[in-house]
């Protein structure tokens, strides 16, 4: 087994445990009258996220690891921990919204307003150069910028209708 698969599949397992931490999430919030903002361009989201790990595991798997990429890949997880943990039940890969809930001020949003988003625009472009994959990591980049274009408004703008008061 070489190291690339070793990596692979760990953050492949990642990947999958925070999607059933994120849909645990998601099904508490709903339940307590959250309700989700950006439903059409999630789907797209998936796909992109999906299609960046499907295609390392394609590309990768046989490559030489550039352990100084790998290192700040890890660094990288220990800032994703924190933003998960700032966030604790509120947070998911959707837009979830608690109306009534106050802003999240802890953590990594004591600084930056979209900490996770900076997380996975890094990761997509450090993993793909820990294998060496440099047109791979700047192309996924500029897919995801794309995406984080539409999300970004979108999640502001729900979360400051949950915030402002009722008429």
């Amino acid at each position: 087994m070489t190291p690339a698969i070793v990596v692979l599949a760990l953050v492949t397992l990642q990947r999958l445990s925070e999607l059933a931490l994120a849909g645990r999430n998601t099904r508490r919030l709903l339940a307590q009258g959250a309700h989700e903002a950006g439903r059409d361009h999630y789907p797209l989201i998936v796909l992109l996220h999906a299609a960046w790990l499907a295609g390392l595991w394609l590309l990768a798997w046989d490559r030489p690891v550039q352990w100084p990429w790998l290192a700040a890949f890890l660094v990288l997880q220990a800032a994703r921990v924190w933003v998960i943990a700032s966030l604790g039940g509120r947070w998911t890969t959707r837009i979830i919204v608690l109306p009534g809930a106050p802003p999240v001020a802890r953590g990594p949003y004591r600084f930056v307003a979209h900490p996770n988003y900076l997380v996975v625009a890094a990761e997509i472009a450090v993993l793909p150069l820990a294998f060496g994959l440099v047109g791979y990591a700047v192309v996924f980049f500029l897919l995801n910028a794309a995406m984080m274009a539409v999300r970004i408004p979108c999640e502001a703008q729900a979360l400051s209708r949950a915030a402002a008061p009722p008429p």
